[in-house]
């Protein structure tokens, strides 16, 4: 079991320091990298893009998707994605609507390693706080991806269900498609927050 340290500034007694939001920032990353360590079957980036494939809807399980999302460049992720398809973790197949697209979904195997992964342990943490705190917490950081994501010109993502794009229950006027109901709660490279 990895001990938390405590970053420079962090008390015992949880007090925000006089720079909590810069130590905040330092925690996430501190905390992010932490829940990250497995077992090393897979690297964080690797873990990163088969929780993607996992979430994603199924226009948006591309490598040029994954490298929106993880925020590197698309050559590093179609280098991740090749890796897990090398691995058996993921799978190619052309597009229904679009015979030149290609997507990737995990394979049986793929999502049987994910009932294994690393970041179940922050999951657990964060379930043990309470209910409020945990809303509070999610507001909080969306609110604050969402800043970020705006700052550096970078795509939001979000979940189809809350997208603006969502019409009549279940079309999404951006692909031009019905969703089915699992892609509701799906994230979705073309995400638009709703005003409001």
């Amino acid at each position: 079991m990895v001990a938390l340290r405590y970053l420079p500034g962090m008390t015992k007694e949880r007090d925000a320091p006089d720079n909590a939001a810069e130590h905040t920032a330092e925690l996430l990353i501190h905390l992010a990298r932490l829940a990250q360590t497995g077992d090393g079957r897979l690297t964080p980036a690797q873990w990163t893009a088969l929780r993607f494939f996992a979430r994603a809807n199924r226009f948006s399980r591309t490598p040029s998707a994954f490298s929106e999302f993880h925020a590197t460049t698309r050559g590093t992720a179609s280098q991740t994605v090749k890796s897990l398809v090398a691995l058996g973790l993921l799978e190619r197949h052309r597009s229904e609507s679009d015979g030149r697209s290609i997507r990737y979904d995990p394979t049986p195997e793929g999502r049987a390693l994910l009932e294994r992964d690393p970041l179940t342990a922050l999951v657990r943490a964060l379930e043990r706080l309470p209910d409020g705190d945990l809303r509070m917490l999610w507001r909080s950081l969306s609110a604050a991806a969402q800043e970020v994501a705006r700052q550096r010109e970078a795509p939001q993502f979000g979940t189809c269900g809350d997208c603006s794009h969502l019409a009549a229950g279940d079309y999404c006027r951006c692909a031009a498609a019905t969703l089915a109901i699992e892609e509701l709660g799906a994230l979705c490279v073309d995400f638009a927050p709703r005003s409001g």
